[in-house]
């Protein structure tokens, strides 16, 4: 790449992490300011629910239209048009005076998020090549989870400083500011819009199927407990809209069309598997964020500063562990990502024997340390685990591999976000006891139901770590282990240390 081509692919770079800061840190910021929104605008417990996880659904379903669009239409516009929604809805769910309001602009604003980071894919795609894009989408997935982990502690901060009734919607407007400043970047730096893919059909069958499954399953939760025969009915619908995805993908095929999920996607076990690995860790991490901050102050009457402390030491770590992921990736491989959902386990498992066991006084404390392992523990999942997931995507599918794999990770946000929520604000409304026992048990309940969630992906890692293809072809985003390389291939995959990391 030439010394100009250089920095103007920077350029693109700074444009592509702040967008994605942007619209991560929009979801995580809210979580600590729910509280507050729930009593200043009398929301019931579904309002609350449709405010957080109705922007991650409408986030993932946005992506793969979005991308589709970008590749026939150019993303340049795509990418401003996406980023004014954003900051428009935005506006208007942090001046909103009924809970529809907030829900119906958090709803447009998640779509007008996920078009934006849909053309952020795309981009990266477009401008870098071999080694360099394997460690921008890296970057975008650290900075993106930075974000997230930050979120809490600047909303907990704004709570504090402006008091409950100011701070929820200061919090739902800290994006504008960002999203402008993105804005006019994007306008002067981002590369002309150009096409990249013939145009071509949406599968729109196949995103209301993904939508009916995802409401069919989100919904159950975000209701009060019903009869066996409503369980059966819901289960029934998620069964049908299974179905109905899945013939709607043998259509396409039959009549040579492109489905939502491409069929070389679907036959790349890696590829899979590591999909449903980063669905289980990017949901248990969402809903165990948002229930942390109910527990804290809904459930012990801690504040919003004290909450934001708590929180804090999980982005440190997160950003720590981020930097030095490639680092234990070098020495111990396909291990990393299962090592570090492992700690995630013992660290939910750890807060909730601490919320069960240890006086208020020492809690917040104990707490603390606990998210300070979380963070560690996300910073060694998320990145390698994108970066071993894309590169096994197959080379006819590579453009639609990561609108696909975000896609994924935040419907399962708004599933996990959703169930998780629901077990613990039901169980948190019995008789309190002592010390808020009800508060305590249903976030106990809570956290070990998002630890079998990171458990199911700690599975899926080790079976992903022994498929035979996911250690064929090492990612260009670090040096192999010797000790996963097969021994024919050792001598020809390995590549000299990189001083800049």
């Amino acid at each position: 790449m030439l010394p100009g081509e250089d920095r103007a692919a920077r350029r693109v770079l700074t444009v592509c992490l702040a967008a994605g800061a942007t619209t991560l840190l929009d979801q995580s910021v809210l979580n600590i300011a729910v509280p507050a929104l729930r009593q200043s605008l009398s929301a019931t417990a579904m309002d609350v629910q449709w405010i957080v996880s109705g922007y991650s659904l409408a986030f993932g379903l946005a992506l793969v239209p979005g991308g589709s669009l970008g590749d026939v239409r150019g993303r340049k516009h795509l990418f401003l048009v996406g980023l004014a929604t954003f900051v428009v809805c935005g506006v208007i769910a942090a001046t909103g005076t009924r809970p529809g309001t907030v829900v119906a602009a958090r709803l447009v604003q998640g779509a007008g998020a996920g078009l934006v980071n849909s053309q952020v894919i795309g981009t990266l795609q477009d401008v870098f090549r071999g080694l360099d894009r394997a460690r921008a989408l890296g970057l975008y997935a650290v900075t993106g989870g930075v974000a997230a982990a930050l979120g809490p502690a600047l909303g907990g901060a704004l709570v504090a400083l402006c008091g409950p009734g100011t701070g929820w919607r200061l919090c739902l407007l800290l994006s504008a500011p960002c999203g402008v400043v993105t804005l006019w970047l994007a306008a002067r730096r981002l590369p002309p819009p150009r096409r990249v893919a013939a145009p071509g059909r949406p599968d729109v069958w196949g995103l209301v199927c993904v939508a009916a499954l995802t409401l069919s399953l989100m919904l159950p939760f975000m209701r009060t407990p019903g009869s066996g025969r409503a369980v059966t009915l819901w289960g029934a619908a998620a069964f049908a809209a299974a179905g109905a995805l899945v013939l709607g993908q043998w259509w396409r095929i039959r009549r040579e069309r492109v489905p939502l999920l491409h069929p070389a996607l679907v036959r790349s076990a890696p590829y899979a598997l590591g999909t449903v690995v980063a669905m289980a860790q990017f949901g248990s991490s969402m809903a165990a964020s948002l229930v942390l901050t109910l527990f804290l102050q809904s459930g012990l009457g801690l504040s919003a500063l004290t909450t934001a402390a708590v929180t804090l030491p999980s982005a440190v770590a997160m950003g720590v562990s981020s930097a030095v992921a490639w680092r234990v990736v070098r020495r111990i491989g396909a291990h990393t990502v299962t090592a570090g959902l492992a700690l995630g386990i013992l660290a939910l498992l750890g807060g909730a024997l601490a919320a069960t066991h240890l006086p208020l006084a020492v809690l917040p404390v104990a707490l603390a340390v606990v998210q300070l392992g979380a963070g560690v523990a996300g910073g060694l999942a998320v990145s390698p685990n994108q970066a071993r997931v894309l590169q096994h995507a197959p080379a006819e599918a590579a453009g639609v591999a990561g609108g696909i794999l975000q896609m994924a990770q935040r419907i399962a946000a708004a599933v996990c976000l959703s169930a998780v929520s629901g077990i613990y604000l039901r169980g948190s409304t019995g008789a309190e006891g002592a010390e808020g026992a009800a508060p305590r048990s249903a976030f106990a309940v809570a956290s070990v139901v998002c630890a079998g969630l990171l458990g199911v992906g700690l599975v899926l890692s080790a079976v992903l770590r022994r498929e035979p293809s996911a250690v064929r072809h090492p990612s260009p985003a670090v040096v192999p282990d010797p000790s996963t390389t097969p021994p024919a291939n050792r001598r020809t995959t390995r590549r000299p240390r990189d001083p800049a990391g």
